[in-house]
C-alpha cells in the first residue's frame, strides 16, 4: 500500500489549498478513506472521512462547512479542498485507509496505512 499526499504550502488566512494523495497498492474503490492532520505538538484529528464509493461523508466540527472532501475512483486519487482557512489549521496532513474495506472500513475506520503526510501552514 502507498499513500502519496501533495498540495500542501504555505496560504495566509482566508487563502484555499487543494490537498491530493495519489493511492497504490491496493484496490481504491472497495475502501474509505480518511485525511488526518497533526498540529505542532498536538495530537493526530480526523479532519473527514469519504466512503468508499463517496456516498457517505463526516467532517470534524472544526472544518465543516469550510473544508470538502472528493475522491476519483478512477484515478485512485483522493482530495480535500479546503478553503477559509485559519492560522489553526496548520499543520501536517495526511491520507490514511481503513482496515476493512466497504462500508465496514467507514463506519469502524481503524487505520491500516497512512502516508507521509504534508505540511500545510496558514500564516500571514
Amino acid at each position: 500500500v502507498q499513500l502519496v499526499e501533495s498540495g500542501g504550502g504555505l496560504v495566509q488566512p482566508g487563502g484555499s489549498l487543494r490537498l491530493s494523495c495519489a493511492a497504490s497498492g491496493f484496490t481504491f474503490g472497495n475502501y474509505a478513506l480518511r485525511w488526518l492532520r497533526q498540529a505542532p505538538g498536538n495530537y493526530i484529528e480526523t479532519v473527514s472521512t469519504i466512503g468508499y464509493d463517496g456516498d457517505d461523508i463526516d467532517y470534524g466540527e472544526s472544518v465543516r462547512g469550510r473544508f470538502t472532501i472528493s475522491r476519483d475512483n478512477a484515478e485512485n486519487i483522493l482530495y480535500l479542498q479546503m478553503n477559509d482557512l485559519r492560522a489553526e489549521d496548520t499543520g501536517v496532513y495526511y491520507c490514511a485507509k481503513p482496515s476493512r474495506s466497504h462500508y465496514m472500513g467507514f463506519r469502524f475506520f481503524e487505520v491500516s496505512d497512512r502516508g507521509q503526510g504534508t505540511r500545510v501552514t496558514v500564516s500571514s
